[in-house]
């Protein structure tokens, strides 16, 4: 098969997915891959690369495409097409695209168990995939009734290059604090970090932040380290190189979009802290917290804060709007549910590094909590 890409290989994204996709040429049949920057497709044009794709026997295009330029001229040669998200969704050829509201409850989630209650988001104007991540933070957090969610999405996607630091610096100074501030990727966290430092903004006690996509190189190297949302590209890489594949093969064969999933947050320095001026209280999360892969009661947290039982448990559900136990059973869970993603073990061995030796008891619990079982958990995300 060949393939031209034509994207921003700046970003990690686009190495990502050409790793799942080589995963599938190593089982299947060799790939080549001519790499193409967007603005070589500005300066000739669309036409200009369709009939250049023909001269160099292109099976398949993967692009960042604008909502102007008409890929017909790639579909009505016999090139197999997808459009990769960048501002807009495509009618006329599959997306690449994502859960994009998953992860921005993901994130929701995430703070909410932290005891935020002031809550922002940083994304890209008219951005598809940044809009959708916004509506999926904000959905979450007003089913928990939080109402009020600060919203800056200035930054232009095709003026990457440019942001207004002054604007942001001011927006953040303006935030009430503690603010945890989904960023729509990991360069608008990064950004965002870089802003703050340069203010003597506080980060994670002032601001904590979360970003998407787990560059690792980028999350890194910011100082401190961004916690980001990982999502599975790779196996989106492998899914889409399947299906171009049968695409290819037989021409009357239609696909769907190609929907990449959000597995689990990778916390960092940045996101770091835990949102409540009750020392009692904090000193409860963070037991529950170090102690997330042991099987420990309320007992054992009243223990650790030496508060009466009914004193603790009303100024926990206070800050948390969850009891003590509700809010073991939701860590824990999220333990076990990293777990099944990032390892291939047996769910029994799983529940028995949670100290859990009756693992119908952990599923039961699992199930109340992710609305499935471990196996269904697994088989959603392609862990099997």
């Amino acid at each position: 098969m060949r393939l031209l890409f034509i994207t921003d290989f700046t970003e990690q994204f686009p190495y990502r997915l050409m790793r799942g996709i080589l995963n599938y040429s190593k089982e299947t049949e060799p790939w080549i891959c001519f790499k193409m920057l967007p603005s070589h497709k500005r300066e000739i044009g669309i036409k200009g690369i369709a009939e250049w794709a023909v001269k160099w026997r292109a099976d398949i295009v993967i692009g960042q495409f604008d909502s102007p330029e008409d890929l017909t001229e790639f579909t009505s040669r016999g090139i197999v097409t997808f459009a990769q998200d960048y501002i807009y969704k495509f009618d006329s050829v599959p997306n690449i695209t994502a859960d994009y509201e998953m992860t921005g409850a993901m994130a929701a989630r995430f703070f909410s168990t932290r005891g935020f209650k002031n809550f922002a988001f940083v994304g890209y104007e008219k951005a598809c995939w940044s809009v959708e991540r916004c509506k999926g933070f904000v959905k979450e957090l007003a089913s928990s009734g939080i109402d009020k969610v600060f919203i800056n999405e200035t930054q232009q996607i095709d003026k990457l290059w440019y942001s207004d630091f002054d604007a942001i610096r001011d927006w953040l100074e303006g935030l009430p604090k503690p603010v945890a501030i989904m960023a729509c990727d990991d360069t608008q966290g990064s950004l965002i970090l870089e802003i703050c430092k340069a203010a003597g903004i506080n980060v994670p006690s002032e601001v904590a932040v979360i970003g998407v996509d787990n560059d690792e190189i980028m999350c890194s190297m910011t100082d401190p380290p961004l916690s980001s949302i990982n999502v599975d590209i790779e196996k989106g890489g492998y899914e889409l190189a399947a299906i171009a594949s049968q695409m290819v093969k037989e021409k009357r064969f239609m696909c769907d979009d190609i929907v990449l999933m959000p597995t689990n947050v990778v916390p960092r320095t940045s996101s770091n802290i835990f949102a409540t001026t009750d020392n009692a209280v904090l000193s409860a999360l963070q037991f529950i917290s170090e102690n997330a892969y042991h099987r420990i009661s309320v007992d054992d947290v009243l223990g650790a804060v030496h508060v009466s039982r009914r004193l603790l448990e009303q100024r926990f559900f206070k800050e948390t709007g969850n009891t003590i136990y509700q809010y073991i059973t939701m860590v824990r869970m999220n333990v076990f549910a990293r777990l099944l993603i990032e390892t291939k073990d047996p769910i029994s061995e799983i529940a028995a590094r949670l100290d859990e030796p009756d693992t119908k008891s952990i599923s039961r619990r699992f199930l109340a909590v992710k609305g499935c079982t471990p196996m269904e958990f697994r088989k959603r995300r392609g862990n099997i």
